[in-house]
């Protein structure tokens, strides 16, 4: 799996499995977390050298994704269980507060931290679930473990492979999608993907809500407009309802890094750096 030049693959052990994560950045920059949802951290790589100057960016797999070990079970794969993860991995890495950027149902996950840890310091939603805006319904399908059963790594990765392309405006390169679509090569992985799918449950988004407003954490929202997954409708709505949260809306679809990254970069930048 190809990985910028300018940042690290590393692990650190959380639970009694490795976790993989990308790091770029100097260690005495503050701290952002970044975190995916159903891809990997693979999403994060075209901005991370772009942020790199100025943060210390730690861009994690959960366990059972991209180049992690382990493997979800349904139960192990909601929000508020790969919240715990993600305090757990912060607490391994020696961070005490960190500001979070999150992608996809990693948002659902970032936004549990931001309502409940205390540890939040800034957060940064890229096209992510919100309010009653998932599960997709190629996702929500995966709720019936029969499916789930019948489904083989190899049906998981030809359908994974054929989302890539609906996910960023310009085409990809067959090399870029293979990229993206490797992890999935191997069952552990699949089986996780479909328990993160299984999981995926608005309730999470809905509930945290009353602890969301309070804890006020300072919210950016950065949105690919076009996306046909989590339409930009959601994040309007958001920054409608949600105190200190606003909207930088860039060209792109539900993987905007791919489309935009300069001007995301520019917008994460700008927030993460403001005052508190």
């Amino acid at each position: 799996m190809s990985v910028s030049s300018q940042a690290e693959r590393k692990t650190v052990e959380v639970n009694g499995t490795r976790l993989s994560y990308l790091e770029a950045g100097s260690p005495d920059a503050p701290p952002l977390l970044l975190l995916h949802g159903t891809f990997w951290s693979r999403v994060w790589q075209p901005v991370l050298p772009l942020l790199a100057g100025e943060l210390r960016c730690l861009a994690l797999d959960f366990p059972g994704f991209g180049c992690s070990e382990g493997e979800l079970e349904v139960e192990e794969a909601s929000v508020p269980a790969l919240a715990k993860v993600v305090e757990a991995a912060a607490d391994a890495l020696g961070l005490d507060t960190f500001a979070v950027a999150a992608h996809d149902i990693g948002g659902g996950v970032a936004q549990h931290l931001a309502a409940y840890s205390g540890r939040v310091t800034k957060l940064v939603l890229v096209n992510a679930v919100m309010f009653d805006s998932w599960p997709v319904p190629a996702v929500e399908r995966f709720r019936d473990p029969a499916l789930r059963e019948a489904t083989s790594t190899e049906d998981l990765l030809a359908a994974r492979t054929k989302t890539m392309q609906l996910t960023v405006e310009r085409p990809l390169t067959d090399e870029e999608i293979n990229d993206y679509v490797t992890p999935w090569r191997s069952p552990a992985r699949a089986r996780s993907w479909m328990a993160m799918a299984a999981a995926a449950d608005p309730r999470y988004t809905l509930d945290l809500l009353p602890a969301l407003k309070s804890a006020a954490v300072p919210t950016r929202l950065i949105w690919g407009r076009d996306d046909d997954f989590q339409k930009v409708t959601f994040a309007r709505r958001y920054v409608a309802e949600l105190p200190s949260s606003d909207l930088v809306e860039v060209a792109g679809k539900h993987i905007p890094m791919e489309d935009s990254a300069q001007e995301i970069a520019a917008a994460m930048l700008q927030h993460l750096s403001g005052p508190l």
